[in-house]
């Protein structure tokens, strides 16, 4: 007996029926695939002639899937998908040569971004992409190579290693220690206050409450004290002058060093979770991405024995 060989619709009829059902109509199907509305309805009837089933049925004005053409639309969707993915590898293949790094936006600006024009400096041949971004990256399908993040969000990750755990600290401007001058800490919460609260899923870095508390003072929240959601804003508006700041030390290292934030008392809290870096396991086989992964490893090191010195 001979075994009856079952007819395959053309590749081009199934992918017609693909876009048809994922679109949802046939002139939406026909502007992706770039033919013609006539074009696409009769390669969805090849479709139906080589299954012989029927997969469209009109309904009033309209034309949807039957019963069939949704069990079939599934199954075949599944193959389009992987094609789809394969696609995207070769796009992120061809940008091989980008590093792509996500960061708080605040270590963005204040720790990592000043430093990464030298690193660019003495690596030529790479270009890297620095994403400021509250949002945790999907690294397997978003085109981001790093990350660098806080707290337990680590979990989040397969790869990642602890990079420092960072201190706060009283800083504010010269001009307005001249103005208000202090003789001991608790004098400090007289001065207008910077706070920093950070978004519900990480958590904030020691309050003025706390400070105040660990010298022994009793603080009470002024009327005029501001609370900033970017530990950067609150850093920039210290350095204008605005109010005294609990700031963390790896991001108002430069404005320190350059004099436009003073320590009227070097009295530090530690923040209760460290930073961390993630990355994509294919980070590491682009030009350059150890060397990167390596670099970001090495400042975190030095940085973190600044902050026990």
């Amino acid at each position: 007996m001979i075994a009856q060989v079952k007819k395959t619709p053309p590749l081009r009829a199934i992918q017609a029926f693909e876009a048809f059902g994922r679109r949802g109509s046939v002139t939406a199907a026909a502007a992706e695939l770039g033919v013609s509305v006539g074009a696409v309805s009769q390669q969805i009837r090849k479709a139906e002639e080589a299954l012989e089933a029927k997969l469209l049925e009109r309904r009033g004005r309209s034309v949807a899937l039957t019963a069939l053409g949704r069990v079939y639309h599934a199954a075949v969707s599944l193959g389009f998908d992987q094609i789809r993915e394969a696609q995207d590898v070769i796009e992120r293949a061809r940008s091989a040569d980008t590093l792509a790094i996500s960061c708080l936006p605040s270590l963005a600006s204040k720790w990592i971004g000043p430093q990464l024009l030298d690193w660019q400096i003495a690596h030529p041949g790479a270009t890297v992409r620095l994403v400021g971004a509250e949002t945790e990256p999907r690294l397997d399908t978003e085109d981001i190579d790093f990350r660098i993040s806080y707290g337990d969000k680590y979990r989040d990750f397969n790869h990642y290693t602890e990079l420092f755990t960072d201190w706060v600290v009283p800083a504010c401007s010269p001009a307005l220690l001249a103005k208000h001058p202090v003789r001991k800490p608790a004098d400090i919460l007289d001065l207008p206050l910077l706070s920093i609260e950070w978004a519900r899923d990480h958590r904030s870095p020691p309050s003025w409450a706390e400070w105040a508390a660990s010298i022994g003072a009793l603080y009470r929240k002024a009327s005029g004290e501001v609370a900033f959601s970017l530990s950067s804003a609150a850093i920039d508006a210290a350095t204008n002058g605005r109010g005294i700041v609990l700031a963390q030390l790896s991001m108002a290292a430069e404005d320190i060093a350059s004099g436009r934030l003073i320590i009227p008392f070097n009295h530090r809290l530690k923040l209760s979770q460290a930073y961390f870096l993630a990355w994509d396991r294919a980070a590491l086989q682009k030009p350059f991405g150890p060397e990167l992964r390596a670099w970001i490893v090495s400042i975190s090191k030095r940085m973190g024995a600044v902050l026990t010195e």
